[in-house]
């Protein structure tokens, strides 16, 4: 049954349990954030002499399974791009590993090519939907998935502590690399096999916009060989225009396009192509949210949705939970960022899970977010039904108004010591009662209050959130 599209009268929300990841004790990281290491390229962190020096703990790591320290390295189109992937492959060959360099790929083609060509670690050189004067490093290890917490700590343990410099071989000891020919070819066969082989896109026009990314390669083919109509976008890529005025971040060109073409679907991905944003065939936006809804909906359907439940994080909107209970499904939540999502999925057996920004994770056929798997989930839902997204969308979920305000202050602090921004969440919470909610954390990047507040009046919302922001102020004043 597909979920409802109105909300039952009788139905109350109480808000949701987060489940709390990492957990507290989780190591301390100086270089390492929810994903990666990201800055500016060229100053600390993201020095080609720190990317040495990650390049060489890394291959040290992998020496400990015993393997021949197989690395594979794929990056983004930033200009950076080429210094970093330099000085990373330099670290691993002084440590003695083997370097398999794949050019520009998406994120999730470095999880593929990590576990099929049996690598030890897969390093991905990308600062996702950042401007291009940034640029970042992702580590994954050899069953695709991204490096926890405490294996990140290990890593900046051994850059710090000169055991590195101690253990490099000479001679025949030291590494080498190679060029992985047909790397994008590879990963283009793996995503095509996640589309169900009883159906083709056969007369479906697709707006493909790879945000002059890592996926402006990859991305129409697969779409094409598929049988679509492909109109591509954001495909020439020139090292300084990644993310400018296209793909995720940016969907107002491709939006006029699909409504300029009569496309089916327009679908945009971020710099290294984890994540997406989709236009219906109205130009309207469907979100994360709202795909998940739709394919949780045909999984549990189809008893594919393990342990009957989606995994999502606090960001998500509240409808989203109604539309699980309709269902007869649950939502779990984590804190934001996609790897608490994964981790969440592997620890309960979970199938599904991703966040409202698009980073959509089918564990069945991936180990990280890959928005190209997730448009063609999403296509699949389409072409087998026969319904226009717009359709499919409007009954996958009611959206709850929700409001974001963000403040920016020159230092944290805990807040549980903000006494009048606390007390003023509990009188909000007081108001909303079980038919909205407040969520108010710091973002994990800088020093910005990050305040969310979802209720049935828009108008009330705002009001709600603008107040929290004024009495986060004047704790911070204080």
């Amino acid at each position: 049954m597909a979920a409802t599209s109105a909300r039952p009268k009788s139905t109350t929300i109480a808000p949701p349990a987060m489940t709390p990841m990492p957990p507290a004790a989780a190591p301390k990281r100086k270089l390492f954030g929810t994903d990666g290491i990201r800055g500016l390229a060229n100053e600390p962190p993201m020095t080609p002499e720190i990317a040495f020096k990650v390049g060489c703990a890394i291959a040290h790591v992998a020496k400990r399974t015993g393997h021949g320290t197989r690395v594979v390295i794929g990056k983004d189109t930033r200009v950076s791009g080429y210094m970093l992937e330099t000085a990373l492959a330099s670290g691993v060959c002084s440590m003695g590993g083997r370097v398999l360099l794949c050019g520009p790929i998406p994120t999730p083609a470095v999880s593929y090519l990590t576990t099929s060509m049996r690598a030890d670690a897969g390093i991905v050189i990308s600062a996702s939907h950042n401007p291009f004067e940034d640029n970042g490093i992702k580590i994954f290890g050899p069953d695709g998935f991204k490096l926890p917490d405490e294996q990140e700590a290990d890593i900046e343990r051994l850059m710090d502590d000169g055991s590195l410099e101690r253990s490099r071989p000479t001679g025949d000891g030291v590494g080498r690399a190679e060029r992985v020919e047909a790397a994008g070819g590879r990963y283009v066969t793996y995503v095509k096999g996640t589309y169900p082989r009883d159906l083709t896109l056969d007369g479906v026009r697709v707006v493909v916009d790879a945000a002059n990314g890592a996926a402006y390669k990859v991305a129409p083919t697969v779409f094409s060989e598929l049988g679509a109509d492909v109109v591509a976008l954001g495909v020439r890529p020139n090292g300084r225009n990644i993310n400018k005025d296209c793909g995720a971040l940016h969907p107002e060109t491709m939006r006029e396009v699909v409504l300029q073409k009569q496309a089916a679907i327009g679908v945009a991905l971020d710099g290294d192509a984890d994540r997406l944003i989709v236009v219906d065939e109205k130009g309207d936006v469907v979100d994360g949210d709202t795909i998940m809804a739709l394919c949780a909906s045909r999984m549990l359907r189809r008893g594919d949705l393990r342990g009957g439940a989606l995994v999502a994080t606090v960001m998500s909107n509240l409808g989203l939970e109604l539309a699980m209970r309709s269902i007869g499904a649950r939502l779990i939540r984590t804190n934001v960022g996609d790897r608490y999502v994964v981790e969440t999925m592997r620890a309960g057996g979970y199938a599904l899970g991703g966040e409202q920004s698009g980073h959509l994770i089918f564990l069945d056929h991936a180990t990280t977010g890959d928005g190209i798997v997730a448009a063609l989930q999403l296509l699949a839902i389409m072409v087998r039904e026969q319904r226009p997204l717009s359709e499919l969308a409007r009954a996958a979920m009611t959206r709850l108004p929700q409001v974001l305000e963000g403040i920016t202050f020159r230092q944290r602090r805990p807040v549980e010591e903000m006494e009048r921004m606390s007390r003023a969440i509990a009188s909000f919470e007081q108001t909303l009662g079980n038919d909205g909610r407040v969520l108010v954390r710091w973002s994990g990047t800088e020093p910005k209050l990050r305040v969310m507040v979802e209720g049935p009046d828009e108008g009330q919302i705002r009001s709600i959130a603008l107040a929290i922001c004024e009495a986060a102020r004047a704790d911070m004043e204080a």
